[in-house]
C-alpha cells in the first residue's frame, strides 16, 4: 500500500530535493510533480510508486544506523555475579542498568530500579548485596543488528531502557537512551 501523496511533498522536502531533481531520479516530469504535490492530478500507480521508491530509498541512505551510535564497549555483569557487583559497576561507570550474560549470550538485565524494588519489598540492604544477579534480574534488553535504523531504537528505547546491537549473534555494543540525546549536542 502506498502512503498518501501529501507525504510525497513533506520528504522531498526534508531529503533537501527540489522537484526537478525528485522528477529526474524518478523517471518523470517536474511538471507531474507539482500538480502530484498541489493535488491538481490523478497520477497512475506506477508513477506514483516510482516516486515513493525513490524517496525511501534516499531517506534509507540518509538515516543513522545502530552502528553509527553503538557503545563497542558493554559493560556487563555474568547471571552468577553477586548483586553488589552490579552495583559496583553502575556507580563505577556512571549506568543506570546493565545488560546480564550467561557466558556471551544476553539472559536478562539489571538497574538500579530492579535493587531498589527489592528494598521496596522489604528486604535488608545487605541481603540484596549477597544475591545472585540472576536472582533479581529482569527481562534481557531487545537485541538488533548494526543495520537497524535509528527509527527502529528510537521507539524499543520507548519501552527499554537500553538496546544490545549485534553481529551474527553476538553482542557488539550497546546503545541507551542517553546516547539518543547526545546526538542532540
Amino acid at each position: 500500500m502506498l502512503p498518501s501523496l501529501e507525504k510525497i511533498a513533506r520528504k522531498r522536502k526534508m531529503l533537501g530535493l527540489t522537484q526537478k531533481k525528485l522528477a529526474d531520479l524518478s523517471g518523470v516530469s517536474q511538471s507531474l510533480i507539482a500538480k502530484l504535490e498541489s493535488g491538481k492530478t490523478d497520477p497512475s500507480y506506477t508513477k506514483v510508486k516510482a516516486i515513493i521508491d525513490v524517496l525511501n530509498q534516499l531517506e534509507m541512505k540518509m538515516e543513522v544506523h545502530a552502528r553509527e551510535i553503538v557503545h563497542s564497549k558493554v559493560i556487563s555483569v555474568q547471571k552468577s555475579d553477586k548483586v553488589s557487583k552490579a552495583v559496583h559497576l553502575m556507580m563505577e561507570h556512571g549506568y543506570s542498568q546493565l545488560p546480564v550474560f550467561d557466558g556471551e549470550h544476553a539472559v536478562g538485565s539489571i538497574s538500579e530500579k530492579t535493587i531498589l524494588s527489592q528494598v521496596s519489598a522489604g528486604r535488608d540492604l545487605s541481603q540484596i548485596s549477597v544475591l545472585f544477579v540472576e536472582e533479581v534480574m529482569n527481562e534481557a534488553f531487545p537485541q538488533v543488528g548494526e543495520d537497524a535504523p535509528l527509527s527502529l531504537i528510537s521507539g524499543l528505547l520507548q519501552v527499554y531502557p537500553a538496546v544490545l546491537v549485534s553481529k551474527k549473534g553476538k553482542v557488539t555494543g550497546i546503545v541507551t537512551k542517553a546516547d539518543l540525546l547526545k546526538m542532540l549536542l
